[in-house]
């Protein structure tokens, strides 16, 4: 019988045993600190609602189902039906843009691209994450927003048959549509760079057996290559989406604040639950600064329920990707 000799025990402790009492340790410090983020999600949650109440109590019309946003008035009357709708929609847009595109860089950043140039091209991309939410902000404001009109009326000349893109006002600037496409390029580096460890951690056994079959290049990431990395790629998309409902700054610099749902993207207007709170706080008075905690509530619930359908749905993937 072979006895297994532990090279971190000190000199003279039995052969064979281990180090349990760091491993316990090692247990407990992980355990507490789950248990922390725990508390500390619970604690936000708590505060929210507990400044959200009075607000919510002195409000006169219907929380969710309401547009209209007059917290100071004498029958405070405020909802976030229109801020919903802007959140969500353009965070939807954005991810509609940013998925692809990071998906793509980030598989060909990984298995195309040249090993010399590839590590260049993923910095480059990365790069874009520590620029300022209102570095982009200003430049969708100067540089997009005049920019990207003929794109809008082109949309609008042929595809105005859709409500989405008709454009009523004939006008193209501070839309929804444009605060997607910088929200867009926001998050494309949080995607592509989750995406792009993903792919790195395919085994090469998987690649190598998929092509000694006689796969194409495209044949292996789809069969080899996606199928593994499907769990990583949910997370990275839903990391993008959080990022995407909770951008303040950038929002708020170019859209035409207005309290009103409307699909046709490309008109000026819309609001989000992040660009309200900035531009509202200063002048909100006690049930304004409620209703504006209120409408953060309802981000946190958001971005929370956000992350578990994206948990969810990558536990169900994991089963089928090969991975561990």
């Amino acid at each position: 019988m072979t006895t297994l000799i532990n090279p971190e025990a000190p000199v003279g402790a039995p052969l064979g045993k281990s180090s349990r009492p760091r491993d316990a340790l090692f247990a407990g410090i992980s355990r507490g600190s789950g248990i922390v983020v725990l508390i500390v999600m619970g604690a936000i949650g708590v505060f929210l609602l507990w400044k959200a109440l009075p607000a919510l109590s002195a409000n006169t019309a219907s929380f969710l189902t309401t547009s209209a946003w007059f917290p100071d008035d004498a029958q405070p009357k405020f909802g976030i039906a229109a801020l919903a709708f802007g959140t969500l929609l353009s965070s939807v847009i954005a991810m509609v843009i940013a998925v692809p595109v990071g998906i793509g860089v980030a598989l060909y950043t990984a298995h195309y691209a040249p090993r010399r140039f590839a590590p260049t091209l993923g910095y480059i991309v990365d790069l874009l994450a520590a620029v300022p939410s209102i570095i982009f902000g200003l430049w969708g404001l100067q540089i997009l927003m005049p920019n990207s009109i003929g794109l809008w009326r082109w949309l609008d000349d042929h595809f105005g048959f859709i409500p989405l893109f008709s454009n009523e006002q004939n006008i193209y600037t501070r839309s929804i549509a444009l605060a997607a496409v910088v929200l867009a390029i926001m998050i494309l580096p949080t995607v592509s760079a989750i995406s792009r460890e993903v792919f790195a951690q395919v085994p090469p056994g998987h690649i190598e057996a998929a092509l000694a079959l006689g796969a194409t290049r495209w044949e292996t990431m789809r069969t080899a290559v996606f199928p593994f990395a499907r769990p990583g790629m949910v997370s990275a998309a839903m990391l993008g989406l959080g990022r995407a409902l909770g951008e303040t700054i950038a929002v708020a610099l170019i859209l035409s604040a207005t309290f009103k749902i409307n699909w046709q993207v490309t008109e000026p207007g819309g609001n989000t639950f992040a660009a309200n709170i900035a531009l509202k706080w200063n002048e909100a008075g006690s049930i304004g600064l409620g209703a504006l905690i209120a409408s953060g509530l309802v981000l946190y619930v958001i971005t929370f329920a956000v992350n578990m359908a994206a948990r969810l749905v990558v536990e169900r993937r994991r089963d089928f990707s090969g991975a561990n």
